[in-house]
């Protein structure tokens, strides 16, 4: 009997190039720990730095809004939402010199107020505010830029949300009240008038609600000083 041979598929040693292509994935989106744990770190990371910087942000923005109530006599708030960044550059230009307007959000001006006569402003913390603050006690001059600025844009939509002047809260309903105050120069000239009139003009202005009398009062000593300095020289 004749025996049979089996025969072999021939073996080939596989090249440099075929071995680096069976060594590597075959699928693209492998997970690598270690990659996923470098790149983890590196957001987290990135996570901490803008935290940093928002924290720092939030915390100059309360110290300036602390830095203009120093010596304010008024604050109020206006209707931001709508305004173009054109129109609050014009409103910006628009105003006195002793007038600032500032945006912030209305959890950093509550904390900036927190526990002053200015925490009355707290009805008006609602949408989004641009604070006017007045560093001059001639109040309708200081209001009469934006009231002027808002017939000219045609934003009835943005009022005043709310002021605080002497302590008080005034709503969007009563600035009629503060547009309306009398000036320095029309105080001076109620003054004196009153002193050279007979004693019943004195008595009726004696009469007015107390900051009436006051305003009077004050702005009448405040001439006599001016004059008593000026003398003196």
């Amino acid at each position: 009997m004749e025996a049979s041979l089996l025969s072999f598929p021939s073996f080939k040693t596989p090249s440099s190039s075929q071995i680096l292509t069976l060594n590597r994935p075959t699928n693209p989106l492998s997970f690598s720990p270690l990659r996923h744990s470098t790149n983890q770190g590196r957001h987290y990371r990135c996570l901490k730095v803008a935290a940093a910087i928002s924290r720092t942000k939030k915390e100059e923005t309360v110290e300036t809004v602390k830095e203009q109530l120093d010596k304010c006599y008024l604050l109020a708030g206006i209707k931001y939402k709508g305004f173009t960044v054109k129109q609050f550059q014009e409103l910006r230009r628009s105003l006195p010199e002793t007038s600032k307007l500032i945006v912030a959000k209305n959890t950093l001006v509550l904390k900036a107020i927190e526990g002053t006569s200015w925490e009355a402003l707290k009805p008006c913390m609602k949408g989004m505010n641009v604070w006017l603050f007045v560093h001059s006690e001639e109040i309708p001059a200081a209001i009469k830029p934006y009231r002027d600025f808002q017939k000219e844009k045609k934003l009835e939509d943005n009022d005043f949300t709310g002021a605080v002047f002497e302590g008080k809260y005034y709503g969007p309903d009563d600035f009629k009240a503060l547009e309306t105050m009398p000036s320095r120069a029309e105080v001076y000239a109620k003054m004196l008038g009153l002193l050279k009139g007979p004693a019943s003009s004195l008595v009726g202005t004696l009469q007015a609600p107390a900051r009436d009398v006051l305003m009077v009062l004050k702005a009448y000593v405040q001439k006599l000083e001016e004059q008593g300095g000026g003398g003196g020289q």
